[in-house]
């Protein structure tokens, strides 16, 4: 079974500027999940996709296959991340001439995760079935019991409610916190509709140790913590 990697990051960062290329520990943020992917075994090609032609240059050099220049309106800070993805994945069945059965869109700022959380999650795409499996960590707060959402005038309530009332958080249903670590799809049920989430989404599960996402110069901070204690580890 054919599959393909793909990491997209853009060029311009104003929560940590300059992030995708910044030096964590001995390599740039976007050379971990390159090597990540390397270390699976998995992929027949890793794409990586940019606006900038040096975070492209870095990723060529940190072991990327394909290099996919994206359109600079797919690279605005409102931007939404579907359609970059889509057309890294186009691009690289262009510059291949093949296309795969599986692909697998690894998020630049989570260099906290294993190759065996990759592996993981394409295992549970081929034995669930299911068009694609994201990943997430268990939520800190239930929706059902103790996280609460502001109403329009003002007052504040339960997000979900339940019939009867929960009173237990341990009675309640599990919940994750997305983590946007790890996509995985089925190629063509995605290039028919890109999306996030179909009847049969599955959810891959990561401890909160891996799922930090850097987006402020404090999750980077602690991104690299956990990083120098692994690798003392």
């Amino acid at each position: 079974m054919s599959i393909l990697c793909t990491i997209c990051a853009r060029g311009g960062s104003k929560g940590v500027v300059g992030k995708n290329a910044r030096n964590l520990l001995d390599r740039p943020v976007l050379a971990w999940s390159i090597a990540q992917a390397r270390e699976t075994n998995l992929f027949d090609a890793i794409a990586f996709s940019s606006d900038s032609d040096a975070l492209l240059d870095v990723a060529l050099k940190a072991g990327a296959d394909i290099a996919v220049k994206r359109p600079d309106e797919m690279a605005t800070d409102t931007a939404p991340k579907l359609p970059a993805i889509r057309h890294c994945l186009e691009q690289a069945i262009a510059q291949t001439g093949t296309t795969p059965e599986i692909f697998v869109d690894l998020d630049v700022t989570s260099p906290l995760r294993l190759a065996s959380d990759i592996t993981g999650a394409v295992a549970l795409l081929r034995e669930s079935g299911a068009r694609n499996v994201i990943t997430g960590a268990p939520a800190r707060r239930s929706p059902y019991f103790n996280l609460v959402e502001q109403r329009t005038d003002g007052s504040v309530g339960l997000s979900k409610s339940a019939n009867p009332p929960i009173t237990r958080r341990q009675d309640a249903p599990r919940c994750f916190d997305m983590n946007a670590s790890i996509y995985v799809w089925r190629v063509l049920p995605f290039l028919e509709q890109p999306a996030v989430f179909y009847p049969d989404t599955r959810l891959f599960e990561m401890p909160e140790e891996r799922s930090i996402d850097i987006d402020s110069d404090l999750d980077f901070a602690l991104v690299e913590l956990l990083l120098r204690q692994r690798l003392k580890a």
